[in-house]
């Protein structure tokens, strides 16, 4: 199971009203670069080459919920699915999340998957996000 791994800069942006979890536009990008804790907007994050498949910028990650219950806030995102067409995707090892609705599209958080992956040409990669725990958390 991948790793997940907030940037430094999420918990500023989140009490500086930067990300509203529940309705801004939230994204995944995949990279083969490894992302810093420090790394503060997707600019700092070298992407997998656009093509077969992948566009630079990542694809959506839908809200499944946001919500809090006895003082603990939990956000669900659904699975995001990259299919390779007429050639591979990757390799990449990190998966990053940011908000694209963000003026500056400010980073949340990556996962590492221990490994380069390489998606060949009529195959897909899903990122599955935990549904019963959520991305994260906050107490």
């Amino acid at each position: 199971m991948a790793t997940f791994n907030k940037f430094q800069s999420f918990v500023e942006a989140l009490a500086e009203k930067v990300h509203n979890l529940q309705s801004d536009t939230l994204r995944v990008a995949l990279s083969n670069s490894i992302p810093l804790a420090t790394n503060t907007v997707l600019a700092n994050i070298t992407q997998i080459a656009n093509g077969n498949g992948y566009t630079t910028g990542g694809a959506p990650a839908a809200q499944t919920s946001s919500q809090q219950t006895s003082g603990t806030y939990k956000l669900v995102l659904s699975d995001v699915t990259f299919t390779a067409t007429s050639g591979s995707i990757g390799p990449f090892q990190y998966v990053v999340l940011y908000n694209d609705t963000a003026t500056n599209d400010e980073l949340i958080g990556w996962y590492d998957y221990g490994t380069a992956l390489t998606i060949t040409a009529g195959n897909s990669f899903t990122v599955d996000f935990d549904g019963t725990n959520g991305v994260l958390t906050i107490t």
